[in-house]
């Protein structure tokens, strides 16, 4: 996946444009409730999303497998943050615990081993009432059965990926043991929506 995803930002530069997310602008609504004050983000990209939350007064520390989209990075945070390179497949990378951690459009990339393994890592490094939040992807989204099945609601997308799409169902199964607060399907973006997700919300 490391090759994957250096060649896709090599070949494009900002592949998803400047502006955050949908969700990130309102999972910012939900950190400042909580008082976030130290954010983690696996999967961190070139920092669209984080941008956000750094802006608004929260520190954040993230992880990206691809080189070439830290070395983006730097460029919105000069230097002030700090990004592990590497897969989430090797958390932890420290031993520090945040108030919160942020995983968007990610772990519906890994397989089962992979998906288990990265909730109980995140839930790890967080502080007593401390949430994590997941954006993971919908059975109902577009994408969901195009390609080659590999196993029950995974299939090898055009672009070559592996996409899981999660139900209920599978949601209480992978996350039921970790205090689960709200599971909630949203459009991305909210309007004239091109994506399905689910929303998942767990508190220490």
């Amino acid at each position: 996946m490391a090759e994957f995803w250096e060649s896709a930002f090599k070949s494009n530069a900002k592949m998803w444009g400047e502006t955050p997310t949908d969700n990130a602008l309102y999972v910012l609504g939900i950190l400042e409730k909580y008082h976030v004050k130290n954010l983690l983000i696996p999967g961190f990209g070139y920092g669209r999303n984080a941008k956000v939350f750094y802006d608004n007064g929260i520190n954040v520390t993230g992880m990206e497998i691809s080189k070439t989209a830290i070395q983006r990075a730097r460029l919105y945070f000069n230097n002030t943050t700090t990004i592990h390179h590497g897969s989430v497949n090797n958390m932890p990378f420290d031993d520090a615990v945040y108030d919160a951690v942020y995983c968007y459009s990610l772990i519906h990339l890994l397989n089962i081993t992979e998906r288990q393994k990265l909730i109980k890592d995140c839930y790890n490094q967080l502080k007593p009432n401390g949430i994590m939040i997941f954006v993971a992807l919908s059975v109902n989204d577009k994408r969901f059965g195009v390609g080659d099945q590999i196993s029950k609601n995974t299939f090898y997308s055009p672009n070559g990926l592996n996409l899981y799409f999660y139900n209920k169902a599978s949601i209480n199964e992978e996350f039921g043991d970790y205090n689960l607060q709200i599971v909630k399907e949203i459009n991305e973006p909210e309007e004239s929506p091109n994506e399905r997700h689910w929303m998942i919300i767990c508190k220490k």
